[in-house]
């Protein structure tokens, strides 16, 4: 019987997929995902047969999955990052259950970019974490800053994801004033551009500069805690450990 592998494949570098991921992407007869993400399996799988369709057509994408998966296909569905954290996992669990498809669904999970982010900033996520995406096109904007509130105010360690967009140009800046109404303007705040990718950008700053900061939708943005402190370079946020 064939079957459906739900692929994280990490931040796009073959170094950091899993062994689990490389071999469902060896083993699949077909690989389906975003463009852009194919692009990037390509460099390290040549000689796989690829679909891919643009962005928003995840909904295509994942039922364009069940369907070959149930014509006989090993599939391999892909995404960057994890396949459970804004991934594909979801969605395609939800389609294959409002068709009620009898396919067999493995998902593969990855590195997510908060944890590629944080690999590269120090120790940022040492304590309690909160991800939450900025962009509103799933989940609306009072929601979403009622969520930033909330964990600011629990003293959450933050990563933003999809930031900043060219429609969506101050909503960091809203979720900074949010997250400054329950700790200092000097909490360290760090920002990777493409992270664990080709052109990695890492800049460090504080909460009351993120309003100015250099984002767009490929950075991800790492809001310390109250403890959170920057030394040599490096982000900690410290568990608590008496040294």
């Amino acid at each position: 019987m064939a079957k459906l592998y739900v692929v994280g494949f990490g931040p796009g570098g073959y170094e950091h997929m899993t062994v689990k991921a490389v071999r469902a992407i060896e083993g699949a007869d077909l690989i389906i995902g975003y463009t852009a993400y194919v692009e990037m399996l390509k460099a390290a799988f040549p000689d796989k047969i690829y679909l891919s369709t643009p962005m928003t057509k995840e909904i295509d994408r994942c039922r364009l999955a069940v369907e070959k998966t149930m014509a006989g296909l090993n599939v391999a569905l892909v995404s960057s990052g994890d396949s459970g954290i804004y991934g594909m996992a979801g969605i395609v669990l939800q389609v294959a259950d409002q068709i009620q498809a009898p396919v067999e669904i493995e998902i593969v999970p990855g590195v997510t970019a908060a944890s590629a982010a944080a690999a590269v900033l120090g120790a940022p996520l040492m304590h309690d974490t909160a991800l939450i995406s900025l962009s509103d096109l799933m989940t609306p904007l009072d929601l979403i800053m009622k969520r930033v509130s909330c964990v600011a105010q629990a003293d959450f360690v933050i990563c933003l994801y999809n930031p900043k967009s060219k429609k969506r140009k101050d909503y960091a800046a809203q979720a900074a004033a949010l997250v400054m109404e329950h700790r200092s303007a000097q909490t360290p705040v760090g920002i990777v551009r493409h992270a664990g990718r080709d052109g990695q950008q890492t800049v460090i700053t504080e909460l009351g500069k993120l309003a100015e900061a250099d984002i767009d939708m490929f950075s991800i943005v790492i809001i310390g805690n109250s403890r959170t402190y920057v030394k040599d370079g490096k982000m900690i946020t410290p568990r608590g450990y008496q040294l």
